[in-house]
């Protein structure tokens, strides 16, 4: 039996059993928070993004002719071949459009993905990868300098335009990496939108739909892959740009939704009635138990 077949023998397998009650009523964080390796498998995303987890991660080396990995402390620079190929590949790209020497390369996965201990409530199938927006001057920092140095904000304090900082090759980077076939969509602060909206070309909408505004993404872009050809475990998220159908890009929802719904939200009419419930609170992804996983999550976790 190939290790493909052994892997898929596993899963099935791991399908079909219910974890012991005691296990899966774990936090899934500690369960995965705790693995320092990556599983003895073949490299699988299962689930999706925001709740799942991987077999058989793939380590981004921690130095490279055009990256280094940040925060070697936190170990999350695991992720799939095909996140680590694509990340090689856009520092190349990066180096020859004059970003800096390359790239300086945030949270990718843990070794097993799955939820984290802190921050993220993505990064848990080793398809998603943080890039810093402080372009690299230098690319020997010692593992405390990657403890210490911190990235730089792209958009202005008031949330409505981008910091001095941004310019064309910053433009050109995120457009490289928005090309890139094996990208699904890539996360930026709104502000970057809006700035590159207000510059679109009509040519720019097979990339340009890619990119999509959401909070939290101040000092570094978030790049999500699709996922990878025959990995049937892994859920393929929906589209959210509702023209896409018609050559949309996206960019008439975001000056929409942002400047109006986010930044001057609607004031509330007419009083809540007594009698209806609050909707249930969503779990966040670090309350997740292995329970709430998808069941081959189990194999990951048993395996050497």
């Amino acid at each position: 039996m190939n290790p493909l077949s052994r892997l898929t023998a596993a899963l099935l397998a791991a399908a079909l059993l219910a974890p012991p009650p005691a296990e899966a009523q774990q936090l899934a964080k500690d369960l995965f928070g705790a693995h320092k390796l990556p599983s003895a498998q073949e490299p699988t995303p299962i689930g999706s993004y925001s709740k799942g987890c991987a077999a058989g991660l793939l380590k981004m080396p921690e130095n490279g002719p055009h990256w280094q990995a940040m925060r070697l402390s936190r170990n999350r620079n695991w992720g799939h071949p095909v996140m680590v190929e694509f990340l090689m590949d856009l520092s190349y790209a990066a180096s020859q459009i004059g970003w800096g020497k390359g790239l300086y390369i945030g949270d990718i996965s843990q070794p097993r993905g799955g939820p984290m201990l802190t921050g993220h409530a993505s990064h848990q199938i080793g398809l998603d990868a943080d890039i810093w927006w402080l372009a690299p001057q230098r690319l020997d920092l010692s593992v405390a300098e990657r403890e210490s140095l911190s990235s730089i904000p792209m958009r202005s304090a008031d949330q409505k335009s981008v910091t001095r900082a941004w310019g064309p090759t910053a433009h050109n980077l995120l457009k490289i990496a928005a090309s890139d076939p094996r990208v699904d969509r890539i996360f930026v602060a709104a502000a970057i939108k809006l700035e590159i909206c207000r510059t679109a070309k009509k040519s720019d909408t097979a990339w340009l739909q890619k990119i999509r505004p959401v909070a939290g993404h101040d000092t570094h872009f978030h790049v999500r892959l699709k996922c990878p050809a025959g990995t049937r475990f892994c859920e393929t998220q929906t589209p959210t740009v509702s023209d896409l159908s018609k050559g949309g890009n996206g960019c008439d929802e975001t000056l929409t939704w942002w400047v109006t719904d986010y930044l001057n939200p609607p004031k509330a009419t007419g009083k809540k009635d007594p009698n209806e419930e609050d909707p249930p609170k969503k779990k966040h992804p670090r309350q997740f138990t292995l329970a709430d996983l998808p069941n081959q999550c189990q194999a990951v976790l048993a395996s050497d």
